[in-house]
């Protein structure tokens, strides 16, 4: 997930679904250190906070795509028992239903699914959606995953247009709540979205589905198994791999891309996870969650997380990915829907000369040209978290 906002305005109109872009990475939770040290973290801290800093003026907000169902703000008591019972079966027919598509989507051999979520916006001919589904056909050996893919519906015209493409779409609105509309970035109401999400996920893994999540602004040109870990629990895309190992948990974490096992130990990750929104108000679940890789409960569960190198599950972010290895490339660091559908059709053709065996781009891309990050300033941020990192840290 590289960049997001949907923000809202008195004309209703159709709204783009962001992707994740970097953000600053969190002050890391250190343990109380003896007096001889306390220096050392001070050095950490003023440097990170340089870093933060830098890193919102060169990459501003970020923004994020979405996996929206509003928690409802009627409390029970407000509630008679009769529509009580009325919502309780539908939340149980919801469920039903919703296992009936995970079950016919899921990997017959594994037990796993493709998931991705759009609105309205992403869901118009020639948009995003359109070059996701153009990705899975002509990849290398991907086009077996369409079979496998769930898609998530937020609104009820992305729904219809949803069954027109595809067998398998689910769809998560709610009563009197408008998804293809404009939310602001970090209000009350898109937090609550975000958050939603993780809940949601939550249930798959609890209804014993693993799964790949992947933005509809994720191009796929080879099987994504073919370079995940075999033992992780769950595997992170990356905004920036910087340390040069799938186990630090120094890495970036992004959302955008991601693969979860269902087991004891992923369940209570992502419940412990939902259960931060409550200590971090105001604060995104993915700020949360990289303040979670050094929370003692990640080494209490023995939940083991990976990091993707950005070499093969690459992005906009370090647009520096070679054709000839490549897996995903995710449009982040990105926040505008016309330069995201530009700079995404003009790698997909790209990757079909590529597949071609000719062309001029052999097995490099033309550069994102409307998506456009500062290069210079990207490797001071880099730097900057590099040595902010390089001071020894306990995980445990």
């Amino acid at each position: 997930m590289g960049i997001g906002g949907i923000g809202g305005g008195s004309t209703k109109r159709r709204v783009e679904i962001p992707s994740y872009r970097i953000q600053s990475p969190p002050l890391l939770q250190l343990p109380p250190l003896p007096p001889p040290q306390f220096s050392i973290t001070v050095y950490r801290a003023v440097v990170l906070a340089a870093s933060i800093g830098l890193m919102y003026i060169v990459l501003g907000q970020s923004q994020y795509s979405p996996l929206q169902s509003p928690i409802s703000t009627e409390t029970p008591g407000s509630e008679s028992e009769s529509s009580l019972f009325h919502i309780l079966k539908s939340e149980d027919k919801e469920e039903k239903e919703l296992d009936l598509i995970l079950k016919k989507a899921s990997m017959k051999d594994r037990k796993t699914v493709i998931i991705t979520t759009v609105n309205a916006a992403w869901m118009e001919p020639s948009s995003i959606f359109d070059l996701f589904l153009e990705s899975l056909k002509i990849g290398n050996e991907t086009q077996k995953y369409l079979e496998n893919l769930v898609v998530v519906a937020l609104d009820p015209e992305a729904y219809r247009r949803c069954v027109s493409l595809h067998p398998y779409c689910y769809s998560l609105t709610t009563e009197g709540v408008d998804f293809s509309g404009e939310t602001k970035f970090m209000s009350g109401d898109y937090l609550k979205m975000m958050w939603r999400r993780i809940d949601f996920l939550r249930s798959i893994l609890e209804m014993g589905y693993s799964f790949i999540f992947s933005d509809a602004d994720v191009a796929w040109m080879r099987d994504p198994f073919s370079r995940l870990y075999g033992g992780g629990d769950i595997q992170f895309s990356t905004d920036l791999y910087l340390f040069n190992s799938s186990r630090s948990r120094h890495n970036l974490p992004n959302a955008g891309f991601f693969y979860v096992k269902s087991n004891p130990r992923t369940v209570q990750f992502y419940k412990r996870w939902y259960s931060k929104r409550l200590d971090s108000p105001g604060v995104n679940e993915q700020d949360v969650l990289r303040k979670m890789m050094f929370d003692s409960f990640v080494n209490e569960t023995g939940v083991d997380i990976r990091f993707l190198d950005t070499a093969y599950f690459g992005g906009w972010c370090e647009a520096d990915q070679d054709l000839d290895v490549v897996v995903t490339m995710h449009v982040n660091c990105c926040s505008k829907l016309k330069s995201k559908i530009h700079d995404m059709q003009m790698f997909m053709e790209d990757w079909k000369n590529y597949k071609k065996g000719g062309g001029e781009t052999d097995n490099k891309w033309t550069l994102p040209r409307k998506c456009v990050l500062n290069k210079a300033k990207l490797e001071r941020i880099k730097a900057l978290v590099r040595r902010a990192h390089s001071i020894p840290f306990n995980h445990h």
